[in-house]
């Protein structure tokens, strides 16, 4: 059997010499303990050295993606191809394969190789022959820099780092821009104030000023091409009754020198941002769908890379930014945040304060998808993520609409039939609710019975009260109190409006001797009132 060996400084081929020895597997360190054993075990038949760092590196880069290099190719043409009986030891099982199909090689993969390997490579500088240590130290340092280099040139992973660094700048500028144009505001309003609540915009304030130059020449100055003419108009007849002191002219130029930095580094965020747009589109096209360039290249950035973020769930990508509210929150008990840099997406933001949790967290869950089909996919369109954004907006569309039928009061009402009637049911009008007139009261009806005796009475269900005298009611109300009249004149009201309650009830036609018994009742009564 031989064995194919790889170092920095070149390949080797070695013979085994007792391939019985390999089958103990978990003894075969025994044999390598010295270089004599060693060099029973294995023997070297060819070396072949590389010439420089460049022929190493391509070397070993092709090992590492399974293929063939140029050098390795002869080796094997020269060497192994003489002996084609033989099997071929190798430490990759994939490379067995290519050389298989390539050279018609029979190669073998096993445990037993790979602790043969170990072996070799503990006893190499005695059994590699003419290559000093110094050398091979040497050869291996170099190499392992050239590939962490090629690996890192062409490595796919740190594409995103450009993304990372164009956010992180994009945020610099915006912060200077601000500090430049507040303090360029400030500056030139101590020569114009007025200009400054007539020319709102920033960069347009920037430019007036840097050809304005002295508030003096703003009569001379055509300002068409940076304000519109209704503003023009202003900013001149400001400049008139301009309240501002008088400025020198290094003052102007200084001032003049720090609008062009404003306007230059204008014109350089509008570049950059064009940039990282379309490095978002390229790297990220489904996460910009869904959340935009800005607060897509913050989440890369906030998890350090875009397989970072593919990593996270959907609740981190929720709350990612707002890490310092959550560890509050849950220090404190109360309730954790419901958004982080998701809350300035496009999405997050049309919707009204109720539903603002709700959305953020559907966006947050079809996001975190979006960044894995980025991140792990191998096609590059944005279909998914216009998909997912297409049903998100359609829910909150739906949220929104319910919303407002629940505040009109039709959202949960539901349709009701009305009740089945059988048309042969005749239904009469009952007119005694329709009755305004008052009820008469029981003396009036008392004489009405005396003169007709023969119309029926109204029965009664419990005995009635005999009304007081009025003269004893007189003498009693003189002794009585304030407030024992009121209390009898309550009690009296009451006792009337029993007694037309039960006036109204049904008239039952009474028999002769119930007439006569009520006939005596109404005498003894006026013997009463008379008295």
């Amino acid at each position: 059997m031989l064995v194919l060996f790889e170092t920095a400084a070149g390949y080797a081929i070695f013979k085994v010499l007792d391939e019985s020895k390999l089958q103990q597997v978990d003894s075969l360190y025994k044999e390598f303990e010295t270089p004599e054993k060693a060099n029973k075990v294995v023997k070297l038949k060819h070396f072949e050295k590389f010439q420089d760092t460049t022929e190493a590196l391509a070397a070993a880069t092709a090992l590492v993606e399974g293929k063939i290099g140029k050098s390795l190719k002869k080796i094997l043409k020269k060497v192994v191809a003489k002996e084609a009986h033989e099997q071929l030891a190798i430490s990759d099982a994939k490379l067995g394969g290519v050389i298989k199909d390539k050279l018609d090689l029979t190669c073998v993969h096993s445990p037993a190789v790979a602790e043969l390997m170990r072996c070799i490579r503990g006893q190499m500088e005695s059994l590699i022959t003419g290559l000093p240590p110094k050398e091979i130290s040497a050869m291996s340092l170099g190499l392992a820099h050239s590939l962490s280099r090629y690996k890192l040139k062409f490595s796919p992973d740190k594409v995103d780092t450009m993304i990372v660094q164009a956010i992180c700048l994009l945020d610099d500028l915006d912060k200077e821009l601000n500090n430049y144009i507040m303090r360029c505001r400030e500056w030139y309003g101590w020569h114009f104030p007025e200009l400054g609540k007539v020319v709102t915009d920033n960069l347009a304030y920037c430019k007036t000023v840097r050809k304005i130059g002295d508030r003096t020449n703003v009569a001379t100055t055509d300002l068409s091409d940076i304000l519109p003419e209704e503003i023009e108009a202003e900013v001149k007849l400001a400049a008139e009754i301009s309240m501002g002191t008088e400025v020198s002219e290094q003052d102007i130029g200084n001032i003049g020198h720090l609008c062009d930095q404003v306007i230059e580094i204008s014109e350089y965020r509008a570049q950059l941002y064009d940039y990282l747009k379309n490095r978002m589109m390229a790297i990220a096209p489904n996460l910009t769908v869904m959340v935009g360039e800005l607060v897509g290249a913050r989440l890369i950035s906030h998890a350090g890379s875009l397989l970072n973020l593919a990593k996270h769930p959907a609740s981190t990508v929720q709350i990612l930014g707002a890490e310092k509210a959550l560890f509050r929150a849950l220090k404190t008990r109360k309730d954790t945040p419901k958004y982080g840099l998701i809350y300035h997406a496009s999405l997050v933001g049309q919707t009204t304060a109720k539903n603002k949790g709700k959305i953020s967290r559907m966006l947050a869950a079809k996001a975190a998808l979006a960044i894995r089909y980025d991140a792990l996919g191998e096609d590059t369109n944005a279909e998914m993520g216009a998909v997912n954004r297409a049903k998100l907006e359609a829910r909150l569309r739906q949220l929104e609409e319910k919303g407002i039928r629940r505040i009109s009061g039709t959202g949960k009402a539901t349709a009701k039939a009305d009740k089945y009637q059988h048309k042969s049911e005749v239904r009469i009008y009952d007119p005694s609710g329709d009755s305004t007139i008052p009820s008469t009261s029981k003396k009036r009806k008392f004489e009405e019975d005396e003169d007709e005796p023969a119309t029926p009475a109204v029965k009664s269900k419990k005995p009635k009260k005999e009304p007081e005298p009025q003269e004893e009611e007189a003498e009693a109300a003189e002794e009585e109190t304030p407030k024992k009249k009121k209390k009898k004149k309550k009690e009296k009201k009451v006792e009337e409006e029993e007694e037309e309650a039960k006036d109204e009830e049904e008239e039952v036609p009474v028999t002769e001797s119930t007439e006569k018994k009520k006939k005596k009742k109404k005498k003894k009564i006026k013997e009463e009132e008379d008295e």
